[in-house]
């Protein structure tokens, strides 16, 4: 299960305009943060390095799909549907383009038999 620490966890809070947690609603955040996380990896992207500029875009795109969990924890939806967020879109594709490949030995001049 992914770690969310209390920095991250303000953060995140803070992007989604929640001041005060009721009672359940951390377990539920929480929730919400590891299936993002989840998300993401299944997605084909890996947790970025602390501090890099593709960790900012992790972040955001993770943030993003809490906000949307948070906001549309109804079975149904009624009004208007809105298609996803262009955005949003926009990071994750950039984020598996630009996962880096692991280093799997190929390069070395070894001959392969």
């Amino acid at each position: 299960m992914a770690e969310l620490t209390d920095a991250r966890r303000a953060a995140l809070l803070a992007y989604c305009r929640i001041d005060l947690l009721e009672d359940g609603e951390k377990d539920m955040v929480d929730g919400f943060y590891c299936s993002a996380v989840s998300y993401m990896e299944q997605a084909g992207v890996s947790e970025p390095e602390t501090g890099t500029n593709r960790r900012a875009q992790y972040d955001l795109c993770i943030n993003y799909l809490v906000l949307d969990s948070y906001m549309r924890r109804d079975m149904t939806i009624t009004g208007t549907i809105v298609a996803e967020n262009p955005a949003f879109r926009r990071l994750l594709n950039q984020l598996k383009l630009t996962e880096p490949v692991p280093d799997l030995g190929t390069g070395t001049g070894a001959e392969v038999v």
